[in-house]
């Protein structure tokens, strides 16, 4: 890491209420800008820019495209010193809270960054939400969040991320990388994946419909679907009868479209 980077970071102070671990490997963030390779004239969103870390290789690669949002003012400041401001559209707001079309994004974009532990399950959703005009997602995670997300089914950690995104996004989980590359360093690992949506990645079923199904297989983990679902306001009876007995770890990603397909609301 450059002296020159220390003395940038060092007046920004990373606030515990919002999860910020601040990427200081520069050797880390150019792996992770490395691995973005957005559909052509796509735009770069990336979330909690922080120090800027991981801003400055992505503006190497992909100039004026990138945007970023910040909820952090004090970073918003420090953004607004670094020598490459020029080339970067800075939104001061809250990802969660906010559409594509406030964070300038009009068209397709990949979504990116060193996402704060604290709401990287939020946003997953978000882009699940945004799937259609995300067709890629760079991050690290906390590790454990990670690995669910690219757990296969049968796994202990494999869950409701898993066979949604799975469902919309090829995903791939890329490299771990330890605390010692932040500042402040975080207790646990953290994880970098990719998400791509491909044309295998557009299940032919309602986004709704297959996300109450999953919901309601994973309320319940111990419960058989049989069970599990009618708890969550469907038919049993319309679950196919072979798998009635399981529990929902022990269907694909693609076996969940297939249910939510045939199964029943009484809700």
């Amino acid at each position: 890491m450059s002296r020159n980077h220390q003395n940038r970071d060092a007046g920004v102070k990373a606030k515990k209420h919002l999860g910020q671990h601040f990427l200081k490997d520069l050797a880390v963030s150019q792996r992770i800008a490395d691995l973005v390779s957005p559909p052509q004239d796509a735009d770069i969103l990336e979330v909690g820019p922080g120090t800027g870390a991981l801003t400055r290789p992505l503006i190497d690669r992909f100039s004026k495209r990138v945007h970023v949002v910040e909820v952090d003012a004090e970073s918003v400041q420090h953004l607004h010193t670094c020598e490459w401001m020029d080339s970067l559209h800075i939104h001061e707001g809250d990802v969660l809270r906010s559409s594509p079309e406030e964070l300038g994004m009009n068209g397709s974009f990949s979504l990116v960054g060193n996402f704060p532990y604290n709401i990287s399950s939020q946003i997953l959703f978000q882009l699940l939400q945004w799937r259609d005009q995300a067709p890629e997602c760079v991050g690290m995670f906390q590790k454990e969040v990670a690995e669910r997300v690219c757990a296969s089914h049968g796994s202990k950690v494999y869950g409701i991320l898993s066979v949604l995104l799975q469902n919309y996004y090829r995903c791939e989980y890329a490299f771990t990388v330890g605390p010692e590359a932040f500042l402040p360093p975080p207790k646990v690992q953290s994880g970098v994946i990719r998400l791509v949506r491909t044309p295998e990645n557009d299940p032919d079923v309602d986004y709704e419909v297959l996300r109450r199904v999953v919901k309601a297989g994973f309320g319940q983990r111990r419960k058989t679907l049989r069970n599990a679902l009618r708890a969550g306001g469907f038919d049993a009876d319309s679950i196919p009868e072979a798998w009635r007995g399981q529990r929902a770890e022990q269907l694909s990603p693609k076996e969940f479209v297939t249910l939510a397909k045939q199964v029943v609301s009484v809700a």
